[in-house]
């Protein structure tokens, strides 16, 4: 008598093309999170653009980023590189004296051949600062890995070995938690945290979320070492061999590849804490490899979920279709499937089933549990075929890239920018109310249309 085998998910791949934004848009939350830093981003006319209207709002802020336009000189090979390249770079140690430069590559700097690594040793000890050299190209990366190729060669540079002087004074987030406090009470509460190896957390958060994390870890007796990025490039965390890492978003595989592979450090494979579910999952992995028995999580999780009810109402049995842009895919259809929704189909523009092995477990666990069907998961999906499959499966709602919102929304269909969870804090036990209301927002929408009588307007609208 045969066994029923548990149902598989089932992994696609179509065109191979990227429909995302250019991820050199990464630099719009990175020179925010990185506050000594100073982004220079190497490309023609049309990246300047980009920036420029990615991130219009800031340009009167004097930001810490700036754009290095090549001209035809730069592709026909009729100007020196390094000669130009020194030149901005003086130019914005003496204007902003920064403690790095990351230099962003683009889609030109591949085409013709620039060679930014071989150039920024150099310059990097004529002019003291160092030159940390990112690829951003949009031909090889959706938008948010743009931070992970900045994250990667960052990794590179964190210190092996914290000198003696600055070891009790390194860590950021430790001095953020003892701040106004007395020496007797800050020996109590690190009196608190259980004896385990170094752990190092990776990924690019707001500075309440790290603390909201840390302040997590810190109730299960875990103590963080550092965070990559840090606020600071002079306070990047020390990687010694050995030193366990964990990651918070699903879209940063190669740093956890070069922390592996560069650094010799030991990853925890946990799912990302984002929900109340992934928080706890998180949270419980990070506590099984230090060998502690977590307390208080299912009580944690509970309470969150019951505070969510108001929002959970509105997408119970509600059907959500992704059509792949921001690489948070898997972890937001896991946690709305938690929530009660079903979910037909994840796009993803890229799929590392190593880095999000535990993620996907969760997903399928998440499923099985919740009695509904395993999502189809679609890597690079086409995105026309994407909207006739959309067109036969009419979902309640459509998380999508900023270019298919419109015309969706003209055929009846509900859109939400999927750019917008890219921004939003997402991460954590109390941020999942911050998910649910973009997710709720057109929704709730429709349903205050309804009540204005425009439904029967609409729907005629999308027939023409």
């Amino acid at each position: 008598m045969s066994v029923a085998q548990p149902e598989a998910l089932n992994f696609e791949c179509e065109t191979g093309n990227y429909h995302t934004f250019c991820p050199i848009s990464c630099v719009a939350w990175l020179y925010q999170k990185i506050e000594d830093s100073f982004f220079l981003v190497i490309g023609t006319k049309t990246c300047g653009y980009f920036l420029q209207n990615a991130m219009g709002v800031m340009i009167f802020a004097e930001p810490r980023y700036a754009m290095a336009e090549l001209e035809e000189g730069d592709i026909s090979a009729q100007l020196n590189d390094y000669d130009e390249l020194k030149r901005l770079c003086v130019q914005i140690k003496r204007d902003r004296n920064p403690s790095v430069i990351v230099w962003i590559g683009t889609c030109t700097t591949e085409i013709i051949k620039m060679d930014l690594e071989g150039l920024a040793p150099k310059l990097e000890s004529e002019i003291g600062i160092p030159i940390v050299v990112a690829r951003a190209n949009g031909l090889d990366y959706a938008f948010t890995q743009g931070e992970d190729t900045v994250l990667a060669a960052m990794a590179v540079r964190c210190p092996d070995k914290a000198p003696e002087a600055e070891k009790s004074d390194r860590n950021a987030i430790q001095k953020l938690l003892h701040f106004g406090k007395k020496k007797e009470e800050v020996a109590q509460e690190e009196s608190e945290y259980v004896d385990h190896p170094p752990l190092v957390l990776f990924g690019s958060l707001p500075d309440p979320v790290v603390t909201q994390l840390t302040l997590e870890l810190k109730k299960q007796g875990i103590k963080v070492s550092g965070w990559l990025p840090a606020k600071r490039y002079t306070e990047l965390p020390v990687l010694e061999e050995g030193y366990y890492v964990a990651g918070v978003n699903p879209f940063l595989s190669r740093t956890a590849t070069t922390l592996m592979r560069r650094r010799k450090c030991k990853l925890i494979g946990a799912p990302f804490p984002i929900g109340p579910d992934g928080s706890r999952a998180w949270i419980e992995k990070i506590c099984s490899v230090f060998g502690i028995t977590p307390q208080g999580l299912e009580e944690r999780e509970t309470q969150i979920w019951a505070s969510l009810e108001d929002y959970l109402q509105l997408i119970r049995g509600k059907s959500v279709f992704f059509m792949g842009d921001n690489l948070l895919e898997i972890s937001l259809a896991r946690f709305l499937i938690r929530c009660g929704m079903t979910v037909p189909e994840i796009g993803i523009p890229y799929m590392d089933k190593r880095y999000q092995a535990a993620e996907l477990a969760l997903l399928e666990k998440t499923c099985q549990e919740m009695g509904v069907s395993l999502p189809r998961i679609v890597e690079k999906p086409d995105n026309y075929n994407q909207i006739q499959r959309i067109k036969d499966l009419q979902p309640d709602l459509v998380i999508t890239g900023m270019a298919h919102a419109n015309p969706l929304e003209a055929r009846g269909i509900n859109t939400k920018w999927s750019v917008e969870f890219t921004f939003a804090q997402i991460h954590g036990f109390t941020n999942a109310r911050d998910i649910l209301e973009l997710v709720t927002r057109p929704l709730r929408r429709n349903n205050n249309l309804k009540d204005l009588g425009w439904e029967k307007l609409v729907k005629e609208e999308a027939k023409v």
